[in-house]
């Protein structure tokens, strides 16, 4: 019996018998459908984590002040002698492995006004190696540029929720923006970033240069500094180690701060790059789990395909003695029960995959997390599946194959 017919008879013998096929798949329908709804929703989740990381810069550090302790008592994160700008500069000269360099000032709820349309937002002033660090670029226009900074120029850089809400007609480039009474070009409009990880909008804000943040908007001053920088971005070599970069800014950062060998630091160097091993280890976890579901879940249907198939066997004798009678091998007998249990098993897969499919759809709809459904996994399921049926098809095919011709004939 050639492969066509062989396949045609297992088709025959499962419509014969639909209910109990069904039932028979119903173990490897759940398994296939529940491992597709966990993957999709796991690689989703991995490529909003990765963008998130993206966003931050994966081979980027930040320095920011950490919490003081005066009095006994000791402040919240940030609380310590905010960085200045020697500091900044100190580290883009003094560390090799930095190639760009940036203090930030940040102010929120100052207001933006163009031809009478106003939006509150978020001001930063920052330096020109800012763009570079986050590795955000313009659609539109250029970020401003050194010189600009040096000569606390009176230009701006807009995210893409300012330029919408300014400017819904287009055309911000160029244009002028008021922000506490100081008129402002806009020479820039950046590339969309969307939500960060903590759900604050990133796209909400104006970037002008430091000088002109200090010089012409006024606002922030702590422990008698004038807009002092909150934060400084370092963009990190990428043939280097980021844990080495870290140590050593660490390093200069203590001496700029006077902190004694064995004091505790009264600043933090973030490694954005720890998000990204935490997230490939929470990944790693995950798979295993996942792993383990699959796994479960496909031998609880692959016992149930050899539950159904022990009884075919048993209710086909007397056709199996006929066969083997008229000249049909062992091969041939094992063969065809075999590629019964795996049309069954694939028939389930292909059934699950759609099952699974539908039920990441309605997960994304309802539950509003992303998911993402790949090929390749649909292929690896229906393998899997029919790997199931290939082992838990085995046994009952044999024992088919090894009934006498005339026991099996006198059968009833």
């Amino acid at each position: 019996m050639n492969l066509t017919a062989a396949i045609a008879v297992a088709l025959t013998a499962l419509r014969v018998n639909a209910l109990r096929s069904f039932l028979a798949m119903l173990g490897v329908i759940i398994g296939v459908g529940s491992v597709i709804v966990m993957i999709s929703i796991s690689q989703g989740a991995k490529a909003a984590v990765d963008a998130q990381i993206s966003a931050l810069g994966a081979n980027s550090l930040q320095v920011r002040p950490g919490s003081s302790f005066r009095g006994g008592v000791r402040g919240g994160s940030g609380s310590a002698t905010p960085l200045s700008d020697e500091d900044v500069e100190a580290i883009r000269e003094s560390v090799p492995y930095v190639i760009a360099a940036a203090g930030i000032i940040q102010q929120r709820g100052l207001t933006a006004v163009v031809d009478g349309v106003n939006w509150s937002t978020e001001v930063a002033g920052t330096h020109p190696d800012y763009f570079i660090v986050r590795d955000w670029g313009v659609v539109e226009g250029r970020p401003f540029n050194v010189s600009e900074l040096e000569g606390a120029a009176r230009v701006a850089v807009i995210g893409r929720t300012v330029a919408s809400e300014l400017f819904p007609a287009g055309g911000a480039t160029g244009a002028t923006i008021r922000i506490s009474g100081v008129p402002l070009e806009v020479v820039g409009v950046l590339a969309e970033r969307g939500q960060s990880g903590w759900g604050q909008d990133q796209d909400d804000v104006i970037f002008v240069p430091t000088t002109t943040m200090r010089d012409r908007l006024g606002g922030l001053s702590s422990a008698g500094v004038r807009n002092p920088v909150q934060s400084a971005w370092l963009g990190i070599d990428r043939a280097r180690n980021m844990d080495a970069a870290a140590e050593e800014i660490a390093d200069l950062m203590r001496v700029r701060r006077n902190i004694r060998i064995g004091g505790a630091d009264d600043f933090a160097v973030v490694n954005f790059a720890e998000f990204l091993r935490a997230r490939n280890e929470t990944e790693s976890q995950l798979g295993l789990l996942l792993a383990a579901t699959a796994v479960i879940s496909l031998v609880v249907g692959g016992i149930g395909i050899m539950n159904i198939m022990l009884v075919s066997v048993t209710e086909r004798t007397r056709e199996i003695g006929l066969r083997l009678a008229i000249g049909a091998k062992q091969a041939d007998i094992r063969n065809q029960f075999l590629i019964e249990a795996v049309v069954l098993c694939v028939a389930g897969g292909l059934v699950g995959m759609a099952c699974g499919a539908i039920g990441a759809l309605v997960v994304e709809s309802l539950g509003q997390f992303p998911v993402s459904i790949e090929p390749t996994i649909a292929l690896v399921a229906i393998g899997a599946a029919a790997g199931v049926g290939i082992l838990f098809g085995f046994y009952p095919a044999h024992r088919a194959s090894q009934l006498n011709p005339i026991d099996a004939l006198r059968y009833e």
